[in-house]
This record gives structure tokens, C-alpha cells and sequence, in this order.
């Protein structure tokens, strides 16, 4: 392997006869006046010699064929290799021409490959086309995890993909950004893995109710259990928000989550809550209110002149009292604010408290979240307050030699469809304690894993402190376009990015000064989505099938004669099923296409029997 044509401090053209060059590959060019080179093929050609070399001048130009030529090369028979190399490092002066090039051994590239050991990163996946390499590395980084391609699982044979833990602290926030199909869930679960693994506290928001790691994948030997590792959380079934410990902030923040608030609303809100509220003691307010501003004062105090019950009377003095104090809160104002209340309340969110997080949280643990979208939405907004309000008192107060507050550890914050929770353009609740996060959590050791479908649509300050970003198989334009602006990730990179195989990705991190090319790690856990819905369908068809033939087959043979007498049998059985006379015959007449039943025609009509 020689270096030919013109060179440049930053880029020159590697050629060879006998070895085919592939993308991302490292190479070190042994310049006589520099010393060794370290570069990465960025673009790999061959040429045949019964193809004209000079076809492809975007490539190749006529500097380079002469200096093949002049090199020994003969471009009309021999087959010529070509790959242009980016240099990691720019050279003080244009590479040497017929510099020799060769295949690096571990030692010669290990600052550049990788910066930290299995015990100190994060193994996310293997750093592609790097095998030659890692033949020569240290034995406890060869084989770390399994891969999966081409539909074979292996041990990898490749150099590990480390992403160091200290460099949080540095470079704090991870973005994963990819489309459907692209393996950015595997991504996301891997990294999720991988702090289990480590012990550190972490929360997932999972809107898709994906993130279960108590399935594990069969054949992975050495493989660890994460069953005591994470707990997991239903919104308005295991947690919730505790109502007397709201502020107005908080009350605010969950009811603008539901639907945005006017300016009416907020106003009411800040002046009907009081502190020690319960939700009973501020619904009923809410609702006395409201139905005395309905009613009006003249006709409350008409009311009360009226011979009452006594709780009718105490229910109307209540109402006096209120219309009296709140005379300038508008109806319509209450009933948006009663109308939120009620929908929250419905949700359960109020029947319990965030205490199994933060328990989680001491202990080491993953929590993950689960509920629908908007309910993550309104959640989220009080637990990422509430936890980040815990970890920044006690450090401001470690800081300050107060240690009044207690202990709450540094923590991992993770979601995927991160767009909805902090999205570019408008408002969402949760914005503001993610924004806020994303600029200062890093003082406070708390740390943003956020995934995307549409970087374009996750607010620029947000991504903008995303320092490393992880980039799958991404085919909308304007997302390429946002994700070469938010990243160095080059034209070639970039021109690849819609073509990239499902689980293959690059790295974009200040840590590593370069784009890396990765092929993510197969996890260890299995995803409750797996099973194709066309595989799905056919079990359930499966399922349906044994079922009633079992409940049939008491009854054979069965005559259209007797059918209504059959069906009234099946439907006590199984009343769950619901069965009528034509769904009967078309169920019988299925099982005879399965070759379960036969049908033999009789003067009486059909009979199916086995």
C-alpha cells in the first residue's frame, strides 16, 4: 500500500494491488519526514483492468493516474485499488508521496480506538472493520459482548466501542437519533444495559411499554441478569403525584401538561390554591366556586333566605363566602381549571407519591416509567423537578459546608420520542426542567439520554448540548441536514446515512475528536416487541382454533340440523366468545379446510365430524 497523487496535510489517496480497502478502516502512513500517520478510509474503490481507470474524474484525476503509473502500476492489466484517507490528526506538511501504508497494530492506534477500559465505559457495540487490529489488542477487551449480522449471532471480533464514564462529567449528554427500523430502541435499551451494570441510577419514560429487561435472550453465555436491577412503574397504578406536597409551580406545571393554561387560568389558580391543600379540600372549592359564579349573589342570598336543610344551607354559605372572596375569577376560568383537575384525577396519578422512585434511585437502580404519552408528559414534569431538586440541594448544601439536605445520589435521565417531552417550537411542560437540566445538570452529576425519530423537532437548546450524539439509519433530509449541524459528522458520513444497515451507527463525541463508525452490540435482554404481527396473528388464529375445537368436540358429529342446540352449549361454556349460528358454520367449515374436521353431506344437510 502506497500513498499516490496529490497529498495534503489533511487528506491523500492510499493504492494497492493486492489487499481491497474498506470504509472506515484505519491505516497508518509511514511518512520518511513526519513519522507514522494515523488515518481512516473515507471513501474505497477498485478498478478492473477491463474497465478504463479514468471514468470516475470526481474521484480520480489525471495527478493520480500518473503517479500510479510512474509507481509501477500498470493501469491497463493490473487491478488497482484506490481509498482516499482522511488523517486524524493534520500533518504539519502534505504527506510524502509513495509513502508506504500499513494495517496498524493495537499499540500504534489504541489512544485513538479507545479510551477506556470495560470496567470504566460503557461497552455499547464494536468499532467497525477493525479486526486486523484487535487481533493484536490486550485479551480482557477482545470478545466483551455477542453482535448480531448478516443473521449470524458472534463474539465480537472487532475493536470494543467504549464510552467513557468520567467523560460525563466533561461531555454530559448523550442524543440518539435514528428512524423507525433503524435499531435506535436496541441503541437506547444496550445503553440502559449497560448502566445496570455499572450501578447507576437511572429513569426511562417508556411511552411504548418496551422497556422490560426481566426476558432474557437464550445462548449468551456469560450473560448478566437484570431482574433485581430495574423496577418498573405504572403511572397512577405504583406512583403518582402527592397532592398536599404541590406547590403552585407544581400545580401549575401538571395542569398546563393536560392543556395549555391562559393567563385567566394561571391567575386563579396561584390565588384558589392554598397552602396544606389536599385535592378534595381544592376540587371542592373549585367546584362551589364554580357553581356560584353561576349562580350569581343575588341568587345564592334568595336561597339562603329560603327554609333549608342544614347542609344545603352550610353549602350555600360556603358559595356566599367564596363569590365574595373571588368576585374577579370569570367562570369560564374555574371550569378549565375544574375540567384539568378532573381528568388528571381520573388517571390515578393522585392515589399515590414518587417515594418507590427515589427508593429505587438509593439503591442503585434503573426505574422505568411507564403510561401513555401525554400522562409521561404531565408526570415527568413534577418527578424530573421533584429528583432534581433533591440532588442540586445537596450538593449546593455539600458545597456550602451545610449539610442540611439528604443524600440523594447523581442519576441518569432516559426517553425515547425525547421530541415530545421537549419539543422546538412550542411549549410542552416538560421542557423547562429538561432544558434546564441539559445546560446545568452536568454541575449536579445528572445526565440526559435522549432518543429521537425527528432531531429537527427537539428543541435546538436541548440538542445543542447533546455532546455525544449517536446516529442510526436517518432518510429525512432536514434531519440529515440538523444532524450535520449539530455534529462533524463529514459529506461522505452524511451521504451514507440513509443506507445504513439496522443497528450500524456513527458517534459523534468531542471525546474521540472524530467521527466513529459503530455496529451496536446485541443485548442481552429481549424486548416484549419482538414477535412479528404477522407471526403474532397466526398464533392467535392457532390459539382460536384449538379452543373451540376443544369446546366441539364433545359435541360431534355436529349436524346443521343441531347447530342452534350446539351453539347454546358453547356460548354457557364460553360465553366470552359470543358465538352466532353463521359464525358457527364458518368456524366448522375452517377447521375443515385445516383438516381438523371432516364434512360429509348427508339428506339431513352437512355433518362435520373428525
Amino acid at each position: 500500500m502506497q500513498v499516490v497523487g496529490l497529498t495534503t496535510p489533511q487528506e491523500i489517496f492510499v493504492a494497492s494491488k493486492e489487499r481491497k480497502f474498506r470504509i472506515n478502516e484505519i491505516l497508518v502512513i509511514d511518512d520518511p519526514y513526519q513519522g507514522p500517520l494515523i488515518g481512516e478510509v473515507v471513501e474505497a474503490n477498485s478498478y478492473n483492468r477491463f474497465i478504463p481507470l479514468s471514468i470516475n474524474h470526481d474521484f480520480i484525476d489525471a495527478r493520480v493516474l500518473e503517479s500510479l503509473e510512474r509507481l509501477g502500476y500498470s493501469i491497463s492489466e493490473d487491478e488497482i485499488n484506490i481509498a482516499r484517507v482522511k488523517l486524524m490528526t493534520e500533518a504539519s506538511f502534505p504527506v510524502t508521496t509513495g509513502a508506504k501504508a500499513h494495517l496498524p497494530e493495537f499499540s500504534e492506534v489504541r489512544d485513538f480506538l479507545v479510551r477506556s477500559d470495560a470496567e470504566g465505559g460503557l461497552a455499547l457495540g464494536e468499532i467497525k472493520n477493525t479486526e486486523e487490529t484487535a487481533s493484536t489488542m490486550d485479551e480482557n477487551l477482545k470478545g466483551l459482548f455477542y453482535v448480531y449480522s448478516r443473521g449470524e449471532r458472534y463474539r465480537t471480533r472487532n475493536v470494543p466501542f467504549l464510552l467513557d464514564l468520567k467523560s460525563f462529567q466533561q461531555y454530559p449528554h448523550i442524543g440518539i437519533f435514528g428512524g423507525s427500523g433503524s435499531g435506535k430502541s436496541y441503541g437506547l435499551r444496550v445503553i440502559m444495559e449497560e448502566l445496570m451494570m455499572k450501578g447507576i441510577p437511572s429513569i426511562i419514560l417508556d411511552p411504548h411499554y418496551e422497556m422490560d429487561f426481566s426476558a432474557m435472550e437464550e445462548g449468551l453465555e456469560g450473560a448478566p441478569d437484570f431482574r433485581g436491577a430495574f423496577r418498573k412503574f405504572q403511572i397512577g397504578e405504583d406512583i403518582g403525584v402527592e397532592f398536599l406536597a404541590l406547590g403552585k409551580r407544581d400545580l401549575l406545571d401538571l395542569l398546563s401538561a393536560v392543556k395549555p393554561l391562559t393567563e385567566a387560568m394561571s391567575s386563579a389558580v396561584e390565588i384558589l390554591h392554598r397552602r396544606g391543600d389536599t385535592f378534595i379540600s381544592f376540587s371542592s372549592r373549585l367546584e362551589l366556586l364554580a357553581e356560584a359564579l353561576e349562580l350569581g349573589r343575588i341568587r345564592i342570598e334568595k336561597m339562603l333566605q329560603q327554609d333549608l336543610e342544614p347542609a344545603e344551607r352550610e353549602k350555600y354559605k360556603k358559595m356566599k363566602e367564596l363569590i365574595e372572596e373571588y368576585p374577579n375569577i370569570p367562570l369560564v376560568s374555574v371550569q378549565g381549571i375544574a375540567w384539568r383537575l378532573r381528568r388528571l384525577h381520573a388517571s390515578g396519578i393522585f392515589n399515590y407519591d414518587i417515594k418507590p422512585v427515589k427508593e429505587a434511585l438509593l439503591s442503585g437502580k434503573l426505574a422505568v416509567i411507564q403510561g401513555p404519552i401525554w400522562l409521561l408528559q404531565v408526570f415527568s414534569t413534577y418527578l424530573l423537578s421533584n429528583l432534581y431538586r433533591a440532588r442540586r440541594d445537596y450538593k449546593d448544601g455539600e458545597l456550602r459546608g451545610q449539610n442540611t439536605a439528604d443524600y440523594f445520589p447523581p442519576f441518569v435521565i432516559a426517553t425515547d420520542e425525547a421530541h415530545n417531552f421537549a419539543p422546538k417550537g412550542r411549549d410542552a411542560a416538560s421542557k423547562g426542567v429538561i432544558t434546564e437540566i441539559a445546560q446545568e445538570g452536568r454541575k449536579y452529576g445528572v445526565f440526559l439520554v435522549l432518543a429521537t425519530q425527528r432531531p429537527t423537532l427537539l428543541d435546538e437548546t436541548v440538542t445543542a448540548q447533546l455532546n455525544t450524539k449517536i446516529i442510526f439509519r436517518t432518510v429525512r433530509g432536514h434531519d440529515i441536514a440538523t444532524i450535520t449541524e449539530e455534529t462533524d459528522i463529514g459529506a461522505e458520513e452524511a451521504r451514507r446515512l440513509p443506507y445504513l444497515p439496522s443497528g450500524d451507527a456513527f458517534v459523534s463525541s468531542p471525546l474521540f475528536g472524530r467521527t466513529v463508525a459503530i455496529r451496536v452490540r446485541y443485548p442481552y435482554t429481549r424486548s416484549p416487541h419482538t414477535l412479528n404481527p404477522f407471526d403474532e396473528l397466526k398464533r392467535y388464529r392457532v390459539s382460536a382454533e384449538e379452543k373451540l375445537f376443544g369446546l366441539l368436540e364433545p359435541h360431534l358429529p355436529v349436524y346443521d340440523t343441531n347447530l342452534l342446540q350446539v351453539l347454546q352449549a358453547i356460548n354457557t361454556d364460553a360465553p366470552e366468545l359470543k358465538l352466532e349460528v353463521k359464525t358457527l358454520k364458518e368456524s366448522l367449515d375452517n377447521l375443515v379446510k385445516s383438516g381438523r374436521l371432516k364434512k360429509t353431506e348427508t339428506p339431513f344437510g352437512a355433518m362435520y365430524h373428525s
